[in-house]
């Protein structure tokens, strides 16, 4: 029975069991299936979370997968579930040895309501994470960076000087990455640069 016809037939799931199936490692038809059915079950958030922590690598590899796709546009509800553990996932952060984990924490927990105090605690894991072996880890936490400048101000000079460093040196996938997050950035800083000047002015 494929995990799409399951979940749409059913409100009862064994999440860590549907996480579990994998045809293939790189498979993600499990993962946007069980990501559409949470969207709308955000009391599945808790289970989904625990499961960050399982022993099983795969479970908490795809756990992560399926809190990065429903984070990417979540609802009010969705996004305050998982705000409820924005401590616990910043402590899981600086634990993540897993590729796949940390490229989708490195996307996820920016996208997070956080303190200044808590963007600069991310953001110095974040910047540990360019040099990892996984060019997609490198670009993720480039992008979790520039996320984070991007609420909190006094991050801009810093990651804006990262971007430039990776657009000219780093991997195919950072360059191309760190071209886009600049030019968004620049722009951004420009936009509040003239809003100061017409306070000032006024």
């Amino acid at each position: 029975m494929e995990i799409g016809v399951e979940i749409h037939m059913t409100t009862k799931l064994d999440l860590r069991a549907e996480l579990s199936v994998c045809k293939h490692k790189m498979d993600c038809t499990g993962v946007v299936a069980i990501a559409e059915w949470i969207c709308d079950r955000p009391k599945q958030i808790p289970r989904l979370v625990e499961l960050l922590w399982d022993d099983d690598a795969a479970v908490s590899n795809r756990a992560a997968d399926v809190l990065e796709r429903i984070m990417r546009e979540a609802s009010p509800a969705l996004k305050r579930a998982v705000e409820a553990y924005t401590e616990e996932l910043i402590g899981f952060l600086g634990e993540a040895g897993a590729a796949k984990l940390r490229w989708n924490l490195a996307l996820t927990i920016p996208r997070l309501t956080l303190t200044g105090a808590q963007c600069r605690r991310v953001a110095d894991t974040l910047n540990g994470w360019l040099d990892d072996r996984s060019s997609v880890v490198k670009t993720s936490a480039l992008h979790g960076l520039a996320d984070l400048a991007r609420r909190e101000t006094s991050l801009i000079a810093d990651v804006l000087d990262l971007l430039r460093m990776a657009e000219r040196s780093g991997t195919p996938a950072m360059r191309a990455r760190s071209r886009i997050l600049l030019n968004e950035l620049e722009r951004g800083q420009r936009k509040r640069q003239r809003r100061s000047s017409i306070h000032m002015f006024d």
